[in-house]
């Protein structure tokens, strides 16, 4: 079946997404419970629960993740001596490849906290800065912030990145999720099972959506161009990005979370944040020109739309998107290698064959 669509490919109790009625469900909690009544470690304590070797409380992860992040500033210096001219998700890719594949305790804590240290570095020295050294008492968010920025960030750009690293952190059997489960079901380790996640979201039709919803917003350009430009997209049979999704048939209860989180930043700041009312006007262009194209199909807002606009705000380049998502969804990935080598079985569908045979046979 072209993409596997309908097929259930694993039991898992991490998540379910429902995209008939528009839910996503984690751990038995929906997504908008969730974001902002819990942080990032918290949601490592919530998704690893019971699977993990690692602590399960809410607090001692925290502290852990702190001074793995400090163990990471470590690899640094080898890291960037190895990754000139590679972009950040290849540079972030060479970095994962440096940790080992050893134990699920430790390999979890150091892939989590490599990815948004790595990240900072790649992006620092792309712009001639020198690497900083991470803070292992200072909430992840805000230590990939300063990381990244060179100073402290406002509490509200971390809450707001907060908000989405737990919002993405697991959303069912999506690519990434699949090619890590797929790698862990031989045996080869969690770091090895990770970098294949990663390697899946570095493609455009995964984790590398987001930048274009900003490129359309860029190409727009002004509230009187809005309706006149969705038009002509539409008319050339172009996609809208940041509309659609291949599971929800209804809104992605992903975007109301970040859209939300930006308002609050947005109060925080005593305004506008940075494109937000530009960019609802577009939303709500969109949404009635695709209603008014295609009235017997469903096509509404998806997660890349607000995610762009979020982590616009906080001051991420677009070329940081990807390994930035990777920051939230490392935890799912971990959660599912668990999982996965909990169930003892080699991941072997079957294929078709539709090519030729020998002579006299024929294919079963």
């Amino acid at each position: 079946m072209s993409g596997l669509d309908g097929v259930v490919a694993a039991n898992t109790a991490l998540s379910h997404v429902d995209g008939a009625a528009g839910e996503l469900v984690v751990r038995g909690k929906a997504i908008d419970d969730l974001t902002g009544r819990i942080d990032f470690a918290g949601m490592a304590a919530l998704l690893w629960g019971d699977l993990a070797p690692v602590s399960r409380d809410r607090d001692a992860l925290g502290r852990a993740l702190g001074a793995a992040r400090g163990a990471a500033a470590r690899l640094v210096p080898g890291l960037l001596a190895t990754t000139k001219g590679l972009s950040a998700v290849e540079g972030l890719r060479a970095g994962l490849a440096l940790l080992p594949d050893r134990d699920g305790d430790a390999d979890a804590l150091a892939a989590t906290a490599a990815i948004p240290v790595f990240t900072a570095a790649l992006s620092r020295a792309a712009r001639g800065l020198a690497a900083l050294e991470p803070d292992p008492a200072a909430d992840p968010a805000s230590d990939f912030l300063r990381l990244l920025h060179g100073r402290d960030p406002h509490p509200a750009e971390a809450a707001a990145l907060d908000a989405y690293l737990v919002t993405v952190a697991d959303h069912g059997m999506n690519a990434s999720t699949f090619a890590a489960r797929v790698v862990a079901s031989t045996r080869a380790g969690l770091v090895s099972s990770v970098l294949a996640g990663l390697c899946a979201l570095k493609g455009p039709l995964h984790g590398g959506a987001p930048g274009p919803v900003l490129d359309m917003l860029d190409a727009i350009g002004t509230p009187a161009n809005c309706e006149a430009w969705l038009r002509a997209e539409l008319g050339r049979g172009e996609r809208l990005m940041g509309f659609g999704h291949r599971v929800y048939r209804t809104r992605d209860p992903r975007a109301d979370v970040l859209k939300a989180a930006l308002h609050r930043l947005a109060k925080a700041r005593g305004g506008d944040v940075g494109r937000l009312a530009f960019a609802e006007q577009i939303e709500r262009t969109a949404l009635a020109l695709l209603q008014e194209k295609q009235p017997n199909r469903k096509l509404d807002t998806n997660v890349e739309f607000y995610t762009a606009l979020l982590l616009e705000a906080v001051g991420i380049p677009r070329d940081l998107f990807t390994p930035v998502f990777a920051m939230g969804r490392v935890l799912g990935w971990i959660a599912h290698v668990w999982e996965q080598e909990q169930s003892g079985r080699l991941i072997r569908p079957q294929s078709r064959y539709t090519g030729p045979m020998p002579a006299g046979k024929r294919a079963a």
